[in-house]
This record gives C-alpha cells, sequence and structure tokens, in this order.
C-alpha cells in the first residue's frame, strides 16, 4: 500500500500535463503506460447532443432522441434546417421550438410521433423514450427522457449533457406532464441502456434492457391514456 502514493502523484501530475485527454501510468517497477481518458463533461455529451443555440433546445433533443435512442443518427444543423424552414420562424425565433415543430419534422421522416398526459411508469412499460419540456432555473427546455429506475429519472439534456435527478424533482420541473414519444418502431427504441446511465453516478445498471430483448415485447394499440 506505500508503494502506491508515488504511482498516484505521478498519474495526477501527467493528468494535468496532458490536459485529461490521455494518461501515462508510471508502474511501481518502472514501466509506463498510455491510457485515453475522458472527463465527466466529455461523457456526458457523448449520448446527448449539445445544443449550439439558445433557442435550438427543441432540434438538439430531436436529434438526440432519434441518434441514441433510435440508433438513426441525425445532426442538429440538419434537424434545425427543416424545422426552422418549415415552422413559424418569427415564433421560433423568440420562443423556440414548439412540440408541433417536433412532431411535423418527425412524422415528415416516418415516425408516427404525438404527446400523451401520462405517468412516467408508462415509459418504464413500453421502454420507450420520450421529449419532455421542462421549466428548470426560469427557462422553459426540451429534454429526453432515456431512463427511469430505482426512483430516478435519467436525461439527456442539450444545455449540460446526460445527467439524473430524482423522481420527485423531476416531477417539480416537468412543465406540463406529456410525454410526446414515437410509437411505432418500437423495435429500434433503446431504454435504460447501461452506457447512458453510467454517467450518472449511482444509476441502477442491472435494470438495462439490450436493444435484442425489445424484439419480443409486445405492446398493445395506445387508447385514451396510454401510449
Amino acid at each position: 500500500m506505500r508503494r502506491a502514493a508515488p504511482v498516484v502523484l505521478a498519474l495526477t501530475l501527467l493528468a494535468a500535463a496532458t490536459g485529461a485527454n490521455a494518461l501515462e501510468l508510471a508502474g511501481v517497477q518502472g514501466g509506463r503506460y498510455r491510457m485515453a481518458v475522458t472527463s465527466l463533461k466529455e461523457a456526458r455529451f457523448q449520448g446527448t447532443v449539445h445544443q449550439r443555440y439558445d433557442f435550438s433546445c427543441g432540434s438538439a433533443a430531436v436529434a438526440t432522441l432519434l441518434t441514441y435512442q433510435y440508433g438513426q443518427p441525425v445532426s442538429e444543423e440538419a434537424v434545425f434546417t427543416q424545422m426552422y424552414a418549415h415552422g413559424n420562424q418569427a415564433k421560433i425565433r423568440k420562443e423556440g421550438f414548439s412540440l408541433l415543430d417536433i412532431k411535423r419534422y418527425l412524422e415528415a421522416r416516418g415516425y408516427a410521433a404525438d404527446g400523451f398526459e401520462v405517468p412516467l411508469e408508462k415509459l418504464a412499460e413500453n421502454r420507450l423514450p420520450a421529449i419532455v419540456l421542462i421549466s428548470e432555473k426560469g427557462y422553459h427546455h426540451f429534454v429526453v427522457i432515456k431512463g427511469v429506475a430505482y426512483g430516478r429519472v435519467l436525461i439527456g439534456d442539450p444545455a449540460t449533457g446526460t445527467r439524473a435527478m430524482s423522481r420527485q424533482r423531476f416531477e417539480r420541473i416537468w412543465e406540463d406532464h406529456i410525454l410526446f414519444v414515437v410509437h411505432n418502431r418500437r423495435e429500434l427504441a433503446r431504454f435504460n441502456a447501461p452506457g447512458d446511465w453510467r454517467v450518472a453516478p449511482g444509476a441502477p445498471l442491472q435494470l438495462a434492457v439490450g436493444r435484442e430483448g425489445l424484439y419480443n415485447i409486445v405492446v398493445p394499440k395506445h387508447g385514451p391514456g396510454d401510449i
């Protein structure tokens, strides 16, 4: 145990010198090892698209949903361009995108998408991600729900990256209690995935569902109050 201290010191100094992009590990017997590292901030945006503008959280949320929850990569720029071109541009510049803008964009690409006033449990039951509107620090903001488990909600926030919060706190900031979901192409949906929870300390990784498991899940057609 006493011999580990010089290694920790060397690792710390090298981390500062390399800017946290790579580390050289000094072994106790003179060997040196190099390994790539990622900061927590960078890790949080590996599964969430970072919004480029103050009013573009809607387009970034859509890009996050399609790229990371449905495996259909698309850039925020591409989503923004299409939604802006076909939307009320003056209103968008003032207020940002709306759920109607998002719905039109997704439907133009073959996704059946609607908003449902249902509890969070419905997402866990159906294993579906959702776009929701939250109100935090005085701002209205679109985020993607990536997982719900053990009293915690995992969100992809275009402003801060992937993060988790308590169910109670989420319920307080959830603006209208509308879950906006894609209810076709369910076989592609990714929810409660280990890679998403990994950047949220204390995440319940054991509840993650592999994409291959979704093919065997039978979900009834939605009616009033259902997704």
